[in-house]
């Protein structure tokens, strides 16, 4: 009866409370240029598998503008090696390197081109506040299988260049 009494007790606060803690709560704030169909579209999935990616890969995020699709095998995540994918086929090999791996000196032997494509450059993009998969100051490497002006658009990114929010 004692148990049953301070259930009913803490479910009545709860919900006494309830209604200030939603009030109080401010809504998100995006980061400046990410609209919320930006945000829903890199929150969903890609198809589950797709051709030309190694056996294993699961998606890890969205359509993220200027980079496509990710995917990785669960026992690579987050470091990687990651892939892009995007209209059909993969376009970047990606690995994730903490600030304090990369100020120590790291050999990157692991981003390679899969086979049947050619790596056309790589890119090292400085992440100092860290992002979902990785929070902590980072670097993400990179090699792209498509020219820089292709993959810049990818995701409905028209302004070419790449969006602050990545």
């Amino acid at each position: 009866m004692f148990l049953r009494r301070m259930l009913l007790a803490a479910i009545s606060v709860a919900m006494l409370a309830a209604p200030v803690f939603a009030q109080s709560t401010p809504p998100m704030k995006l980061p400046p240029g990410m609209t919320p169909a930006i945000m829903k579209m890199m929150m969903e999935p890609g198809p589950k598998h797709p051709a030309g990616l190694p056996p294993g890969v699961v998606p890890v995020a969205g359509c993220i503008p200027s980079m496509g699709f990710h995917y990785s095998k669960p026992k690579d995540w987050p470091l990687g090696p990651i892939y892009g994918w995007y209209n059909g086929k993969p376009v970047f090999t990606e690995v994730m390197i903490s600030k304090a791996q990369f100020a120590k000196g790291i050999d990157i032997d692991g981003i390679k081109a899969l086979p049947g494509y050619t790596i056309n450059h790589i890119d090292i993009w400085y992440e100092p506040n860290g992002h979902p998969g990785m929070s902590v100051p980072h670097y993400d490497i990179h090699a792209w299988y498509v020219p820089h002006s292709e993959h810049m658009t990818f995701c409905g990114n028209k302004s070419g260049k790449r969006p602050n929010f990545v």
